[in-house]
């Protein structure tokens, strides 16, 4: 029976349970697709530590070179994270004739162009299941199951971090800075969580998911990308009472002629299948031509969850080796109808907006007549209670409006004397 060495850089937290994974289903690994995987190098920067999985210390190294520069090894594992030097052992390996199985989203989303470019032409391929939504086979659905669609939106909860959060202010109506330290207790909130909170890791995930739907990998630079540090329970409490749910959302879609990517806080109604995703977990909402609207739903972290898409996908590429196939991991076109990438600026959307305001005469008719200047009119109004300072909270509705207006007109009603804290605006998706 021939055998696929496979070298592994990484062995922190989801390197360890890809390992226990390949030790414990050897044996059905063999008779499913008639070859044996054989972990041959395993490389971390600290390789002394305990780990819930037990290794030959011969297979231990510090020095990936070892794991890069073996011409037995078929497979590099890569799941070390960061951009550097993780972009230069997946070239190497690439350039040595090695196939690579990544679950690097921030790598990718940077450097993806490059290093796929690389991968076509050394006739090599790059998979990355656990790079979205950990276990959620998101990216194999994309590229096979629903090769024949055309794709017009994506609505995504990518990261768990926040949905977390978000969801704890909702069913314990905390505050973000007493979720954040619950997230942090439980194990859900990196010690710096900025990249989840922020939408990075957010607009990392989407960047992936835009160029399998819609062929292009868009920069990072030109998301738009917002996070939920400034949301309070207030607004959570205010959007129930209107029939949403906030949830950080990740948004790619078609309109007209232009490509609209997004991350941002958003109002979705609460009949909607995402309202109800809570927790660590993730969802993905595609809508397409052929098979319609479909959710991918699932746990978005977790080391076990994360390993399963990394052996899956090693699964897949000890297929093709044994059947002599080369599969590129993307042989997308463009989709011609889509001509640009519209600014936020272009995007036109219904808001909440959230005012605090001293509660005193002729305050509601200063906003309503700059709102009405930039031709915005309201939906809905309603003055909630007088607190103690006597100041309170204007909650708005707005009908459909420019992000270019209303951003203009939200600074110069937060320069009035009455506005006591820069008010908080929320797009409305009627998903």
């Amino acid at each position: 029976m021939r055998t696929i060495n496979l070298g592994l850089i990484g062995f922190g937290n989801v390197g360890s349970a890809v390992v226990r994974i390949l030790q414990e289903k050897k044996p059905y690994f063999c008779s499913n697709i008639g070859l044996q995987l054989n972990l041959r190098k395993i490389c971390d920067k600290n390789i002394s530590s305990k780990r819930n999985v037990t290794v030959n210390k011969s297979l231990l190294t510090r020095d990936a070179a070892k794991v890069i520069n073996d011409p037995q090894i078929d497979i590099l594992i890569e799941l070390m994270g960061g951009i550097h030097p993780a972009k230069e052992y997946i070239t190497e390996a690439l350039k040595k004739g090695k196939d690579v199985v990544t679950a690097n989203k921030a790598l990718l989303a940077q450097e993806g162009p490059e290093l796929f470019a690389l991968a076509a032409d050394r006739r090599k391929n790059i998979y990355f299941e656990a790079a979205v939504g950990a276990g959620i086979p998101i990216i194999k659905a994309l590229r096979e199951g629903l090769v024949a669609n055309k794709f017009s939106s994506i609505y995504g909860i990518l990261n768990g971090t926040s949905n977390f959060i978000l969801s704890k202010m909702s069913s314990d109506n905390c505050s973000f800075a007493q979720g954040l330290k619950e997230a942090k207790l439980k194990g859900f909130a990196e010690r710096d969580p900025s990249l989840d909170i922020e939408g990075i890791d957010s607009a990392h995930k989407l960047i992936l998911l835009t160029y399998l739907c819609f062929g292009r990998l868009v920069p990072l630079k030109d998301i738009f990308i917002e996070g939920i540090s400034r949301i309070s329970p207030s607004d959570i409490n205010y959007a129930k009472e209107l029939g949403f749910q906030i949830k950080l959302l990740a948004i790619a879609k078609k309109e007209y002629d232009g490509l609209e990517v997004r991350v941002h806080p958003t109002l979705i109604p609460k009949k909607h299948l995402l309202s109800s995703v809570g927790g660590v977990f993730n969802a993905i909402y595609v809508s397409s031509d052929l098979a319609g609207e479909i959710l991918f739903y699932g746990p978005g972290a977790g080391q076990v969850s994360a390993a399963s898409a990394v052996v899956a996908d090693v699964v897949d590429l000890t297929r093709d080796i044994k059947a002599g196939l080369f599969r590129p991991t993307f042989n997308l076109l463009p989709d011609k109808s889509i001509k640009r990438l519209r600014s936020i600026d272009e995007f036109e959307s219904r808001y909440y907006i959230r005012f605090n305001a001293v509660d005193k005469p002729g305050v509601l008719a200063r906003i309503s007549g700059i709102l009405g200047k930039f031709g915005i009119s309201i939906a809905s109004v309603t003055q909630k209670e007088r607190r103690k300072s006597r100041v309170v909270p204007i909650v708005m509705v707005i009908h459909e409006a420019k992000e270019k207006e209303l951003r203009t007109a939200l600074s110069m009603i937060d320069r009035l004397d009455a506005i006591k804290e820069k008010s908080v605006a929320i797009r409305i998706e009627d998903v």
